[in-house]
């Protein structure tokens, strides 16, 4: 500092001007008028009407698409010679590559069984894939060994009732005297919304590091390589990484994501359980209708599981009550059904679709 205190001048201005910024911060903020308008107020579309108007929208450079994936047909070779020397498959690109993986399994994998994973739905059961895998190699098993089933230790054979753990180690040390036999798993989008959790991908991980099974998947988040550490990507998934943007549009993966300038609509719902309910079995369609049936017929209370239970035995369609289950799990899973307390408090199945809609799922089911 020196005599003429021009060090005090400064320090005085520096506070000086910070003070009259928060004063001049305190004062906009108490005369700022706020508006009224609410996100509520927004007039929008029906999700129905702005899908169609979608639907209407004419794709561009349909010709170049075409030609880009039948330049990669040239790479199938390479890739299934990848499969038998035990890598998964992963690809990335912009656009969607649905179509490009199926045409690749329908061609290629005709000697090798296949199971189907839509990451894109919102809610997955992985454990049914597994257990799905289990049976089939359950069923190698007893055809490459050419023995009944009665001939196999029961206790190896998969069941609903087994954990994961139980499920995977059944799928990592299943013996099968054919070399070169494997089951494939396409994944289309691992990185969807129903499959992000990290839970899911280290059960996703643990089956690709099976013996006999190979992964075929797709991502499409710039961020999803974050999901897989060094052992998962290079040991666990070993993956082989393909470039292939198709510039396609993602038509069937973009059905499942609501439209922010929609509202969701009776007819959307109606499509999007139906779409749900086809894409499983039979029998649990018949299950599904079932309950629908007590619903239209009482459409103040729910069904109780044990009278569904019962109705599900007369009509042979479930021979336990683990079977139902794991129909009922299903349902829940893509919330076809949820669960509410009846007057006697027991636990009654219920589906939560007007009567109107309700009828309308099971005429397209039928």
């Amino acid at each position: 500092m020196d005599a003429n205190g021009n060090w005090e001048e400064d320090d005085d201005e520096e506070f000086e001007f910070s003070r009259n910024y928060f004063l001049a911060k305190e004062l906009a903020s108490s005369s700022a008028k706020k508006s009224k308008h609410k996100l509520t107020d927004i007039d929008v579309v029906d999700e129905q009407e702005l899908r169609d108007a979608a639907s209407k929208i004419e794709p561009n450079h349909e010709y170049e698409i075409t030609l880009l994936l039948d330049s990669y047909k040239t790479m199938y070779p390479e890739w299934i010679f990848a499969l038998r020397c035990g890598f998964g498959l992963l690809m990335y690109g912009f656009g969607s590559k649905k179509a490009l993986i199926e045409d690749f399994a329908s061609t290629e994998l005709t000697e090798y069984s296949v199971v189907v994973i839509n990451g894109y739905l919102q809610t997955i059961n992985l454990k049914q894939v597994v257990i799905a895998l289990a049976e089939v190699l359950w069923d190698q098993m007893k055809a490459k060994q050419r023995v009944s089933h009665r001939d196999l230790p029961k206790s190896q054979q998969p069941s609903n009732s087994q954990s994961m753990d139980d499920l995977l180690t059944f799928l990592d040390q299943a013996e099968i005297e054919d070399g070169d036999f494997f089951v494939c798993v396409v994944i289309h989008n691992i990185d969807g919304p129903g499959l992000r959790d990290s839970e899911t991908q280290r059960y996703l991980a643990r089956l690709a590091a099976c013996a006999r099974i190979r992964v075929v998947a797709s991502i499409d988040h710039v961020n999803a390589p974050l999901f897989w550490d060094k052992n998962m990507a290079h040991t666990q998934f070993n993956w082989c990484w393909y470039h292939v943007p198709t510039f396609a549009p993602y038509k069937v993966e973009g059905m499942f994501y609501p439209m922010i300038l929609a509202h969701g609509s009776a007819s959307q719902t109606v499509k999007t359980a139906t779409i749900v309910l086809l894409s499983l079995t039979r029998n649990a369609q018949s299950v599904f209708k079932i309950l629908a049936e007590h619903q239209l017929s009482h459409p103040d209370e729910g069904m109780p599981i044990s009278d569904l239970y019962s109705v599900c035995r007369e009509r042979f369609l479930v021979s336990s009550q683990i079977t139902l289950n794991s129909h009922l799990t299903e349902f829940k899973d893509h919330e076809l059904v949820k669960i509410k307390k009846h007057s006697d408090g027991q636990d009654c199945l219920h589906i939560p679709l007007t009567a109107e809609a309700l009828q309308k799922v099971v005429l397209e089911i039928n």
